[in-house]
């Protein structure tokens, strides 16, 4: 890792954590990341995502049953990043302005991004001071429920949540596939055996170990796409209705 900075060689030690100490996170580290969280780039400038802090003990546990994950419930700080058209809207709607494209597919996925790139902002601030974070996608297990529980208003929508805190586990460094098979220059490129290509992977990954598996051995790469795609969550599978619940017109007809 010679030439390498500081910041580069923490981004390639990223480890997901799961189980933290007791220690709270600071205030002033908080704020310090809820200013990094701010600085984010964001389309257009418009800065159309928010942040649910979540305190609240019994908040926390109503996310840990969506998440089916019970040590969400015990994160040390826990913030889901929102699409927020609401704040744009209103701030249009105030000036006299009622253009409906502030609830199009266009804006959803400004939204979106922002949400995505500000938690990847904030993950990379809390690792630098020594944090451990876990990204919670699993928020959307039931999207229809959180943003009930949350009491998100039409033209938000809740995107992933973060949890972090201090370490209180080393988990092993996760193996990554070649990127000759992610990084490809000026065109997609399609390659004729992929079985064959990934076999390596496949072999490496069975000498990882997962800590949420008791610490037995994980499965080969092929046999986790295999595995996820055969294990489906019907709510997921009509994530798009609770989008068009929440007021975007995604236009699909």
């Amino acid at each position: 890792m010679e030439n390498m900075n500081n910041t580069i060689k923490m981004q390639l030690e990223h480890r997901t954590i799961r189980e933290f100490k007791d220690d709270m996170v600071p205030e002033e580290i908080t704020k310090q990341l809820i200013q990094v969280a701010g600085r984010t780039a964001t389309s257009n400038g418009l800065q159309a995502c928010s942040i649910i802090r979540v305190t609240d003990p019994a908040i926390k546990k109503e996310l840990a049953d969506i998440c089916a994950q019970e040590y969400v419930a015990r994160m040390p700080e826990l913030w889901i990043f929102v699409v927020d058209q609401y704040r744009n809207g209103q701030i249009a709607k105030e000036n006299d302005c009622h253009e409906d494209s502030i609830c199009d597919m266009d804006r959803f996925f400004q939204g979106f991004t922002d949400a995505c790139l500000m938690s990847q902002n904030v993950v990379n601030a809390a690792e630098s001071i020594g944090l451990g974070t876990v990204y919670l996608g699993s928020i959307l297990n039931n999207p229809s429920k959180t943003i009930e529980i949350l009491k998100l208003p039409k033209l938000t929508f809740p995107a992933l949540g973060l949890g972090f805190g201090y370490p209180n586990q080393e988990p092993q460094l996760k193996p990554r596939m070649d990127m000759g098979l992610r990084m490809f220059e000026n065109s997609y490129k399609c390659f004729d055996n992929y079985r064959e290509l990934i076999k390596e992977y496949d072999e490496i990954m069975q000498t990882y170990y997962d800590l949420r598996q008791a610490n037995q051995r994980v499965d080969s790469f092929s046999n986790q796409v295999i595995g996820k795609l055969k294990t489906v969550n019907p709510i997921r599978q009509r994530i798009v209705k609770t989008i068009k619940d929440q007021g975007f017109d995604l236009k699909l007809d």
